[in-house]
């Protein structure tokens, strides 16, 4: 089933487990989408989706969290990423669990994924086309301030498209989706407050004011996010997964059980609501 229909995917670091086990779901059952718009965790794991691998986001997420190579302090003190860019962009794509770079060039639907222009402070919105090529793209997106290197693309630096624009949704809106499909890694009531890291965000990237001042607001765009999203859900304009607030799972979770209860989760949750969902997008 192609729908002509715009799914976002919020990021969230380990969280994006609820997304994976969502996306499985949609996979088995042939739903693919027109544009698939990702953030951060979200990014990474529309990569398997467009590539119809059921189980990798999850594999990919969490066989390897043991490794030093993978996520560890030590990749971060011996490379600048808390996440190993050689093992997460490379080996791990082209070697340990390869990616279908063929399955993907003859998906219908398309991938955009979001980064943060450090410099300005704001989204920049980019279309996956050469997943040999554009994987930076989605490495920027999910490259973590204060814990990972900027990454360059056509001359500018980027970093976590989070920082930006969390939930994508008024992108997907402007190219013309009159219909979503939104998947949340938070649970409803949540409300995102300041950072408590400002400090160390303002001397770290004390050369870059435009992302500092953004940064500050950042969970004032956050919050004014989910409630027009909110709106949205109340009249029928979009449809919306969120996971139930039943289990902590930090940002960087490295215990696979909480991980596979999320991922379940986020798989349930498609299928009590695939019928509900259909009727949406087809009315």
């Amino acid at each position: 089933m192609f729908y002509e229909a715009g799914l976002v995917l919020e990021g969230g670091g380990m969280r994006g487990l609820y997304t994976a086990g969502i996306l499985d779901f949609f996979m088995e059952k042939g739903i693919m989408f027109e544009d698939i718009y990702g953030v951060s965790a979200g990014a990474c794991h529309l990569c398997s989706y467009l590539s119809n691998q059921p189980g990798r986001a999850f594999r990919v997420s969490t066989e390897y969290l043991k490794d030093k190579y993978y996520c560890s302090a030590y990749s971060l003190i011996k490379t600048g990423d808390l996440f190993n860019v050689d093992m997460c962009y490379d080996r791990i794509p082209n070697e340990l669990d390869p990616f279908d770079y063929e399955a993907f060039a003859k998906c219908r639907g398309t991938g955009h994924v979001v980064v943060t222009d450090i410099v300005t402070g704001k989204p920049r919105y980019i279309r996956l086309k050469e997943m040999r090529r554009d994987i930076v793209a989605v490495q920027a997106s999910a490259s973590l301030p204060l814990v990972s290197r900027t990454v360059k693309i056509g001359g500018r630096e980027y970093l976590d498209g989070g920082m930006a624009d969390s939930i994508p949704i008024k992108k997907s809106i402007h190219d013309g989706h009159d219909k979503n499909v939104i998947v949340l890694t938070r649970p409803l009531g949540y409300e995102k407050k300041p950072t408590s890291s400002m400090g160390l965000i303002k001397f770290i990237y004390r050369n870059y004011p435009g992302l500092v001042e953004d940064m500050k607001k950042r969970h004032i765009r956050y919050n004014r996010a989910l409630e027009y999203i909110e709106q949205l859900e109340a009249d029928g304009k979009v449809f919306v997964f969120r996971p139930e607030s039943i289990i902590k799972i930090d940002r960087i979770e490295k215990d696979v059980k909480k991980l596979k209860v999320l991922y379940l989760q986020g798989y349930h949750d498609a299928a009590i609501n695939y019928k509900l969902m259909k009727e949406y997008l087809e009315s």
